[in-house]
C-alpha cells in the first residue's frame, strides 16, 4: 500500500502474476545464459554421451564413430570445425535471448503468470527460477569461497520458495540429486561443491524451518531425507579428506574405514531410536500421487482433483505446443556438446520436470521453463551456425559486450596470451638444452602448471576465421529462408498463446452463454451475483459452509467467514464437510448446526455439488466409516430417479391429485 497508495488490494492481486510472470522469464533466460555459457573454455566440459565414463562404454562404439566422421566431413567441406568453435564460444546469448521469448508466451507458464490468475505458483515459479540460476552460478563461481557466498544467496532463495508453494520440495530435491550427480562424475573439485552445497542447504533449511506449515519437515518427512543424505554424505566425505592430509603416513583406505566406521556407528542408533519413536513421517498423499495410477493414491481428496490425473500427449501439446518438438533438440545439444558443472544441471532438470508432469497435468508448469531453455538452445545454436559467420569468432556475448566497454580488455587479454605463449615457448626451449634429472623435473614441472587451455591445439581455434565466405553466405542465405518461411508458424503460435492467455484470463464464477432463440451473447453471472447477495443480506459475523472449492471466493467477494478453502490442510475436517453435504437432513442438521450458520450449495448443471457429490460422500467415508456399502461410494448419488421417487410418494399414503 506505501509503493502503491492509490490501488486497491484486488488491482494489485490481479497484476501480480504478470509482474512475477516477467521476472520468471528474466530468471529463465538468465538460468540459461548462465548454463550455456558455462561450457566457453571449461575443459572439463564432455559429452554425456562419449565422454564420461558411466556411460561411454555403452555409446562409445556407436556415437563416437560418427561425431568423428561427421567432424572431419565438416573440417574437409567447409574449413571449420563448427562444433568445437561452439564450444569455445557458445551462443549464450542468443539462447537465453529465444529463451525468454519463448518463456514469455508459452501457455504452460501463462497458466500462473495471466493476469487475474492470483495463486501460489504465480510467485513460486519466479523463485523456483532463482533458486536454479542462483545455484547454476554457484558452480560456476571462480573460487571456493565465492561459491560459499552464492550458496547461501541460493538458500535464500529457497527460502522464498519455501514460503511461497508447498512445490519447494521438488527444489531442494532436485538440487540435491544434482549435486550428487556432480560428486559421482567428479566434474568439479570437491572443496568447491561441498562449500557450494553445505551453504545452499544449511541456509535454505535453517530458513524454511521458521516456516510455521514446514517446521521440522525438512528433517522428518520422507520425501525431504535425500537431500539432507546428500548433505551428511559430503560432510563424511570432508572429514575423510582432512582425516588423510592429517594422518599422510597411514594407509589411505584405512583412514577411509575408520570414518566411515565412525559414521555408521554413530548415525545408526539415532536413526533406529528416531525410526521407533515415529519420528519420520510417511510419503505425503500428494507425493505418493506421483509414483501410482491416479484416483489410487489412498487420499480421496487428492483424487477428486482434476489437475492430478496423468498427462496425455495432447496436454504436452496444448500448453507448450511446437515447444514440445523443440525442447528434445535444445536436451540433446547440451548433452552432446557439452556437459558442465553448470549446464548438466539442465539433463537433470530435464529429466525430473518430464516424469512429474507426466505423472500430473498440474505439474506441466514445472515443465514450461526447463522446456523454454532447451527450445531457445535449440533455436540459439541454429541461430549461430546460420548468422555467426558475420560476426567470425566474436559474435555477442555480455563478456564481450562488457570488455568493450571496459577499454578494451579483451585484445589486452589476448596479447597477453601471446605473449605467455612465447615465453612458454622460450622456457620450453631453455628446458631441452638442459641435462640430466633435473631438467626432465623442470619441465613436467613446468608442464604440469600449464593451463588446460593453453594446450588445446591451436589450429582448431583458428579454423572458425578461415571460413570460405561462400560457406558463411550459404549460411546466411540458410537462415534468411527457415526464419523468414516459418514466419507463418511464429505468428501462429503467437495467436494461438494470445488465445489461450485470454480464455484462461476470463473469471470462472462469470461466464459467456449464446441465446438459441436470437443467438444474443449473454453473460452468466449468477456466481457472483448470489455472492454479493451473501455481502449484503447476511451479518456481517455470519459464518457460511460450502464445499472447500468456494471458500476463497465466499471469503473474497461475499466478505463472510467461511468453514473451509483450498488452504485447509486438515483432512478430517473436509471430510466433516463432506459428511454434512451428503448425509441425511436431520443428521447434517445437527451438525452444522454447530459449526455455521447458512450453507451453501451449488445446483443447475456442470460441475455442481450434485456432480461432485461421489466424491463428497467418498471423502467423508474415508475417515468416517460405514456411510457407504463399498469404499469407493460408486453407487452413491444426490440425483433421486423419477421411479424412485414415485414410489417414495406412493409409500407415503398421500393422494396422488
Amino acid at each position: 500500500m506505501f509503493i502503491l497508495p492509490e490501488w486497491s488490494i484486488n488491482a494489485i492481486c490481479c497484476f501480480i502474476p504478470v509482474w512475477f510472470g516477467v521476472l520468471a522469464t528474466l530468471a529463465t533466460a538468465a538460468l540459461c545464459y548462465t548454463t550455456v555459457s558455462s561450457v566457453k573454455g571449461d575443459t572439463s566440459s564432455k559429452s554425456l554421451l562419449t565422454d564420461i565414463p558411466i556411460v561411454s562404454h555403452v555409446t562409445n562404439g556407436l556415437v563416437l564413430p560418427l561425431k568423428q566422421i561427421i567432424e572431419k566431413l565438416l573440417i574437409k567441406i567447409t574449413g571449420s570445425n563448427w562444433g568445437m568453435a561452439t564450444q569455445q564460444n557458445p551462443p549464450a546469448l542468443e539462447s537465453a535471448a529465444f529463451t525468454a521469448l519463448i518463456m514469455a508466451i508459452v501457455p504452460a507458464h501463462l497458466l500462473r503468470s495471466v493476469g487475474g490468475g492470483y495463486d501460489n505458483e504465480s510467485v513460486a515459479t519466479t523463485a523456483m527460477q532463482l533458486t536454479f540460476w542462483t545455484w547454476t552460478c554457484t558452480l560456476s563461481s571462480s573460487n571456493t569461497t565465492r561459491a560459499a557466498v552464492l550458496g547461501a544467496l541460493s538458500g535464500l532463495m529457497h527460502f522464498y520458495m519455501a514460503a511461497a508453494w508447498g512445490g519447494y520440495v521438488f527444489v531442494i530435491n532436485l538440487v540435491g540429486v544434482h549435486a550428487l550427480f556432480v560428486l559421482l562424475l567428479r566434474k568439479m573439485p570437491f572443496e568447491h561443491l561441498h562449500a557450494s552445497y553445505t551453504s545452499f542447504y544449511s541456509v535454505g533449511t535453517l530458513l524454511a524451518m521458521q516456516i510455521p506449515v514446514v517446521g521440522w519437515t525438512p528433517l522428518k518427512s520422507i520425501e525431504q531425507l535425500g537431500p539432507f543424505g546428500v548433505f551428511a554424505g559430503m560432510q563424511a566425505l570432508m572429514i575423510m579428506r582432512l582425516s588423510e592430509k592429517k594422518f599422510a603416513k597411514v594407509n589411505k583406505w584405512k583412514v577411509r574405514g575408520a570414518v566411515v566406521s565412525a559414521f555408521v556407528i554413530v548415525s545408526l542408533p539415532v536413526v533406529y531410536y528416531l525410526y521407533g519413536t515415529g519420528y519420520f513421517g510417511p510419503i505425503s498423499s500428494r507425493v505418493r500421487g506421483l509414483f501410482v495410477k491416479h484416483t489410487k493414491t489412498g487420499n480421496p481428496l487428492v483424487d477428486s482433483v482434476a489437475e492430478h490425473q496423468a498427462a496425455s500427449k495432447e496436454a504436452y501439446y496444448q500448453y507448450l505446443n511446437d515447444v514440445f518438438y523443440l525442447a528434445p533438440v535444445g536436451f540433446s545439444i547440451i548433452a552432446v556438446l557439452g556437459c558442465t558443472p553448470a549446464s548438466s544441471f539442465l539433463i537433470i532438470y530435464g529429466i525430473a520436470s518430464y516424469f512429474f508432469s507426466l505423472k500430473m497435468v498440474r505439474l506441466i508448469l514445472l515443465a514450461a521453463p526447463i522446456a523454454s531453455i532447451c527450445g531457445g538452445i535449440a533455436i540459439g545454436y541454429f541461430w549461430a551456425w546460420c548468422f555467426g559467420g558475420i560476426f567470425g569468432d566474436s559474435r555477442p556475448s555480455l563478456e564481450s559486450i562488457f570488455t568493450e566497454l571496459n577499454n578494451d580488455v579483451e585484445i589486452s587479454q589476448s596479447s597477453t596470451a601471446e605473449d605467455d605463449s612465447w615465453i612458454d615457448d622460450d622456457i620450453s626451449k631453455k628446458e631441452k638444452s638442459k641435462s640430466g634429472k633435473s631438467g626432465k623435473e623442470a619441465k613436467k614441472k613446468k608442464t604440469t602448471k600449464k593451463p588446460m587451455s593453453d594446450k588445446l591445439p591451436k589450429k582448431k581455434v583458428a579454423l572458425k576465421k578461415s571460413d570460405p565466405i561462400w560457406v558463411r553466405v550459404i549460411r546466411v542465405m540458410i537462415g534468411i529462408y527457415f526464419f523468414v518461411g516459418e514466419i507463418p508458424r511464429f505468428e501462429a503460435f503467437k495467436k494461438m498463446c494470445h488465445g489461450i492467455a485470454k480464455q484462461i484470463s476470463h473469471p470462472t464464477i462469470i461466464t459467456k452463454g449464446q441465446n438459441r432463440a436470437t443467438g444474443e451473447t449473454v453473460v452468466v453471472d449468477d456466481h457472483q451475483a448470489d455472492y454479493f447477495w451473501l455481502r449484503d443480506t447476511t451479518p456481517e459475523d455470519g459464518r457460511i459452509m460450502g464445499w472447500w472449492d468456494y471458500g476463497y471466493q465466499i471469503t473474497g467477494i461475499g466478505n463472510r467467514t467461511t468453514i473451509a478453502d483450498g488452504n485447509t490442510w486438515n483432512h478430517e475436517h473436509i471430510a466433516l464437510l463432506g459428511r454434512i453435504l451428503t448425509g441425511p437432513e436431520k443428521d447434517a442438521h445437527r451438525i452444522a448446526r454447530h459449526l455455521a450458520d447458512y450453507v451453501l450449495v451449488w445446483a443447475g448443471g456442470g460441475g455442481d455439488d450434485l456432480a461432485k457429490s461421489p466424491h463428497l460422500k467418498r471423502i467423508a467415508n474415508s475417515v468416517y466409516r460405514g456411510l457407504c456399502s463399498e469404499p469407493t461410494c460408486r453407487s452413491f448419488s444426490m440425483r433421486v430417479s423419477l421411479r424412485a421417487a414415485l414410489a417414495n410418494f406412493y409409500n407415503s399414503g398421500l393422494p396422488l391429485y
